[in-house]
């Protein structure tokens, strides 16, 4: 773990860092055992672009939960092909049509444990058997301050406490403009029918990033 001091210098000397930059600065500091997750989320073509220009195998991370849509699927499925992806799929135990016949249809917007109920099995259970398995001393991630208000006081680097790695997000302070830009540049797709189950919607984590999501699985 590194200490508060340590990070906010590391924080300081990346902010004028490209993304590119500080995915070199971060597999550098891996000792080989970097990742990057992805959800295949609208604009992650950038991150995952960077990661494998500096690092062409290394592991990414994907939670399928079953509930993507088919534009979804085929756009990780371009991207595998077009970027050589390492893609490390983790499952849940359920398949989703075994989650609905027990549980019910996907909690509505409103239902904020019915969502972290669903998070817990669809998508923590398999992030973490994920995390343990690969188990990387650096985990590089699509967060963006713009993304929801849980995320504009987030360093690019930092620890991250549920899983026990130090966390780095390159395009952190990127703003939609900044990723089309880069997504055109680099003549790299992008996907908008995208929707996150267990969030409901864009303002809401679903534990991989919060406090709660450390005790919502056990270790």
């Amino acid at each position: 773990m590194s200490s508060p001091a340590v990070l906010a210098c590391w924080n300081a000397e990346l902010r004028d860092h490209s993304p590119l930059a500080v995915v070199r600065w971060a597999i550098a500091r891996a000792n080989g055992r970097a990742i990057i997750s992805t959800n295949f989320r609208p604009y992650e073509a950038a991150i995952l672009h960077a990661a494998t220009a500096v690092q062409p195998d290394i592991p990414v991370l994907w939670v399928d939960h079953g509930y993507n849509r088919p534009a979804t699927y085929r756009h990780a499925e371009e991207l595998r092909a077009r970027l050589g992806l390492n893609l490390k799929p983790y499952l849940p135990r359920l398949t989703p049509a075994h989650r609905d016949a027990i549980h019910g249809p996907i909690p509505a917007p409103e239902d904020e444990i019915g969502l972290r109920k669903f998070s817990t099995l669809m998508k923590l259970e398999p992030f973490r058997r994920g995390m343990r398995e690969l188990a990387p001393t650096v985990w590089l991630t699509a967060l963006r301050q713009a993304q929801n208000p849980n995320r504009a006081g987030l360093g690019i680097v930092s620890f991250d406490e549920n899983f026990g790695a130090l966390k780095v997000s390159p395009f952190l302070h990127a703003a939609d403009t900044d990723l089309e830009t880069y997504l055109a540049q680099h003549n790299l797709p992008n996907e908008w029918d995208y929707f996150d189950p267990a969030k409901a919607d864009d303002k809401r984590e679903c534990g991989l990033h919060a406090a709660w999501g450390q005790q919502a699985v056990p270790g």
